[in-house]
Order: structure tokens, then C-alpha cells, then sequence
């Protein structure tokens, strides 16, 4: 199927954006849970009750549906972290939100993982389009926890020497690595101690207070 027969999302009618928007997120929980080589196009027609003709007017190909999941789970993962997310600017607020991500993690028994990272394992090297996309996802992800690092050393509450980059990259990165040994583990210990250990570091750059 060819990849210009797929419409944009401008040229759809209301009903056909709700359509378009079932087929990404039927497609989106089958690749996470069979992987995107394991779901094959003919099971998202299935699932998502629609016909051939139908996939092929929204996506033209499977490359095209793959790559609009990527852009769902980026979205979807980040709204799920919502409002904490954007407002993660106190120590309070960081430990907040590792709790979030402790506790989602608990509730599906680190089953499926981090969408994004689980997609990220698949498409990285295969799919460049992809691969560019994913990246994309954890920029806006790492662009939050740094906002929120810049208004604490904006406020006073982290020394002028701290690297809120470095930083912010350095929490993203103990997210992820700790949600995939906890999803192999089946255990949130790993997502737990890569995240506390950055957190005690910030708290370790704050300020010392003069008695």
C-alpha cells in the first residue's frame, strides 16, 4: 500500500478522526502488549472492528499506523504524569511524582513497562522515522523535569552550580532504566533506587541553611 494514500488528520470529518484516533489506540495496546513485529495489520482491523479499505484510507500502510502510535504513546505517557509533570519545582512536588510512577507501576505489576521505552527497544534501529519521533517524546519529558529544576535554582532552592540539564537528564534516565529492570524483575525496587538516588542528590545541592 502506498504511504501517500494516507489522508492527513486535517482532511477528516469529525467522525472520521474518531475513527482514525480507535484504529491508533486499539493498535497502540496491541503493540504494547505483542510488540509491533507481532501485531501484524490484519489483528488491528480485527480489534478495532474496521475494514481493509478502512486502514488503508487512514494509514496506507502499517509503516504509517506505527509511526502515529508512536506519536499516541509519547502523548499518552506524558498526560498520564499530568498535572505533576508540569510542575515539578519543589522537592515535594519531585517526590510526589515519584510516587506516581512508583505506584503505576505497582498497579500493573511492572508488566508492559514504559510505552515509550518498549517502543523505543524495537523501532531505535529499524525505523529512523521512528527512532526521531521517540527521541522527540523524551525531549518534551526531559523539558518538564528541567522547567521544574530551573524555577528551584530561579527561587533559591538549588545552588547557582547545579545543572539543571544534567540533571533533569540524569532523573529521566533512572525512570527509564529503573521501569525496564522493574519490568524484567517484576519488581519496583530498580524504579525505586534510580530515582531516590537522583532525588537525594538534588536535595543535596540545595542550599545549605545558615543557623
Amino acid at each position: 500500500m502506498a504511504t501517500e494514500s494516507a489522508p492527513t488528520k486535517r482532511m477528516l470529518t469529525p467522525r472520521g478522526r474518531a475513527t482514525r484516533e480507535r484504529i491508533v489506540a486499539v493498535a497502540a495496546e496491541l503493540m504494547l502488549e505483542h510488540g509491533v513485529a507481532g501485531t501484524g495489520v490484519d489483528d488491528v482491523q480485527a480489534a478495532a472492528h474496521v475494514s481493509a479499505s478502512q486502514l488503508y484510507h487512514y494509514f496506507g500502510d502499517k509503516r504509517n499506523l506505527v509511526r502515529a502510535v508512536v506519536d499516541y504513546q509519547n502523548d499518552f505517557v506524558l498526560a498520564q504524569q499530568e498535572p505533576l509533570l508540569s510542575s515539578l519545582d519543589s522537592m515535594e512536588a519531585l517526590r510526589a511524582w515519584r510516587d506516581l510512577l512508583v505506584a503505576a507501576a505497582e498497579e500493573t505489576g511492572c508488566r508492559g513497562g514504559c510505552a515509550i521505552g518498549t517502543l523505543s527497544g524495537e523501532l531505535a534501529e529499524a525505523h529512523p522515522d521512528c527512532r526521531e519521533a521517540l527521541a522527540d517524546g523524551y525531549r518534551r519529558w526531559e523539558s518538564a523535569i528541567r522547567s521544574g529544576l530551573r524555577k528551584m535554582q530561579e527561587r533559591g532552592e538549588l545552588r547557582r552550580g547545579a545543572d539543571p540539564d544534567r540533571l533533569a537528564l540524569a532523573l529521566l534516565t533512572a525512570v527509564q532504566g529503573g521501569a525496564t529492570i522493574a519490568q524484567v524483575r517484576r519488581d519496583t525496587e530498580p524504579l525505586k533506587a534510580g530515582i531516590d538516588t537522583v532525588l537525594e542528590h538534588i536535595e543535596s545541592l540545595r542550599p545549605r541553611r545558615r543557623g
